[in-house]
């Protein structure tokens, strides 16, 4: 084993101390009354490692469980379970794509004081059954102690995932094809 790896520190994502979301938007003729869903990413684990000081030679990975996307905006209850049972039976098929993942590919990050950095991470997002790479996350780290903290975001295309565009009410109103996720991640120091 190398210098370098034996540097190298893993964190481990929190969920339950996480805020990772994504928001959907209406288009069509009754867009105006339809409503862009937010949707929390409530089931999810991950990991980040780095060489601290430097975030050198970083990798992030995730996995996402599909089955775990709730609707949290404050609509009527039935609202809520139709959009719902559509996202998971119609759109991402979660009973044959139960997961989705991450994993960087190539990560630089530039050192803003120390403790913070901004991050450009890309990576392959496996959705739908679908594996795409190069996707971009934007990010600003913050490391104290044994915490890190993630934040930022990144958009994708549902097309390219082979997922077909949600529309009712005869196509008047429907879902557009970009989907914009948010996240603030949490994480501790793996325990060794």
């Amino acid at each position: 084993m190398s210098a370098d790896e034996k540097a190298v520190i893993r964190y481990i994502a929190d969920a339950g101390q996480s805020k990772f979301t994504v928001q959907a938007f209406a288009s069509g003729l009754l867009s105006g009354f339809g409503h862009n869903p937010n949707i929390a990413i409530r089931d999810f684990t991950g990991e980040a490692q780095c060489v601290p000081g430097s975030l050198t030679n970083a990798s992030v990975r995730f996995a996402i469980n599909a089955e775990s996307l709730a609707v949290i905006d404050d609509v009527k209850e039935k609202d809520r379970k139709e959009i719902e049972n559509m996202m998971h039976d119609t759109v991402l098929e979660t009973s044959r794509y139960p997961e989705i993942s991450f994993q960087s590919t190539n990560i630089t990050v530039t050192r803003i004081v120390v403790g913070r950095y901004k991050a450009r991470i890309i990576g392959e997002l496996t959705m739908h059954g679908v594996t795409r790479g190069n996707l971009w996350i934007q990010a600003q780290v913050k490391i104290e102690g044994e915490r890190l903290r993630a934040t930022g975001d990144f958009s994708l295309k549902q097309t390219d995932y082979n997922i077909k565009l949600v529309s009712v009410a005869g196509g008047a109103l429907k879902l557009k094809d970009e989907l914009k996720f948010t996240f603030d991640i949490a994480a501790h120091q793996e325990q060794v």
